[in-house]
C-alpha cells in the first residue's frame, strides 16, 4: 500500500468511526420519536464567568438525517465550532437563543438564571418541542416532559447541538464588547476569570458587564 492510499485508508475508518459516534450520539432521540414530535435539546454556556450573560440554546434536529461531528462545545476547536454553527442553523427543524444578562443574574442568581435563559431558548422554538432533552438539570416550570442527562452535551445529538449554538453566540457577543471595554481581555477570556481579566479588574475596577455578586474576591 503507497502512502496515499495509507492516508486514504485512515481517513475512510476516521470517517466510519465518526459516523458509528454520531448514530450512537443519536440514541436519545431515538428513544422519544415514538411518544414526541419535536424532541428538543437545551444546553447552556456561561455559568462560570465574572462577567457577561449566561446563555441557553435550544434546537430541534432533524429525523431524517445524522450530522457528524457533534460533540460538547468544549472538545471541539473553535473553527469546528463555527462550521457546526452553520449547519445547526441551516439543518435544524427549530432552533433558539435566551439570553439573561449580569444584572439580572446578580438579582435571582445564577441557577435561576440560566433556568430562565432555557425557558426563553424553549420559547423561541417554532414548531415547539414536544419533549425536551437537558443537560443535567430539569428546567422548572417547563410543561413538556424532560429527560435531564447527566454530561448531555457528550451523549446527545440535540443538546450537543444546542451547546453549540449558546457558546458560539456567547463568544461572539463578548469579543463584541473587546473595543468597549480594552484591557480586559475579553476577545481571549470571554469573560471568565483568566489571570489578565482578574488583574483588569483589580486595577481598573468592574465595568457594567461584571457581575457583582461573582466579584467581591477582587476588588
Amino acid at each position: 500500500m503507497t502512502k496515499k492510499e495509507e492516508r486514504e485508508a485512515k481517513r475512510l475508518e476516521k470517517i466510519r468511526k465518526e459516523k458509528e459516534r454520531t448514530h450512537l450520539m443519536y440514541s436519545y432521540e431515538r428513544g422519544q420519536m415514538s411518544c414526541a414530535s419535536f424532541i428538543a435539546g437545551v444546553d447552556e454556556v456561561g455559568r462560570g464567568p465574572l462577567a457577561g450573560p449566561v446563555v441557553a440554546g435550544a434546537v430541534i434536529l432533524p429525523a431524517d438525517h445524522e450530522i457528524m461531528w457533534l460533540n460538547d462545545s468544549k472538545k471541539l476547536s473553535e473553527k469546528k465550532r463555527e462550521e457546526l454553527n452553520d449547519v445547526i442553523c441551516r439543518e435544524a427543524i427549530s432552533w433558539g437563543i435566551g439570553i439573561v444578562w449580569q444584572d439580572r443574574i446578580d438579582e435571582i442568581n445564577i441557577l435561576q438564571a440560566t433556568y430562565e435563559a432555557m425557558r426563553q431558548a424553549l420559547e423561541k422554538l417554532h414548531p415547539p418541542a414536544d419533549f425536551v432533552l437537558v443537560d443535567a438539570v430539569t428546567i422548572p416550570e417547563v410543561t413538556v416532559p424532560q429527560l435531564p442527562i447527566v454530561k448531555g452535551d457528550a451523549k446527545s445529538a440535540s443538546i450537543a447541538a444546542a451547546s453549540i449554538i449558546a457558546k458560539v453566540y456567547r463568544d461572539h457577543l463578548m469579543m463584541s464588547y473587546d473595543a468597549e471595554y480594552p484591557g480586559y481581555g475579553f476577545a481571549r477570556n470571554k469573560g471568565y476569570g483568566t489571570r489578565e481579566h482578574i488583574q483588569a479588574l483589580k486595577e481598573c475596577g468592574p465595568t457594567a458587564l461584571h457581575r457583582k455578586s461573582f466579584i467581591g474576591h477582587f476588588i
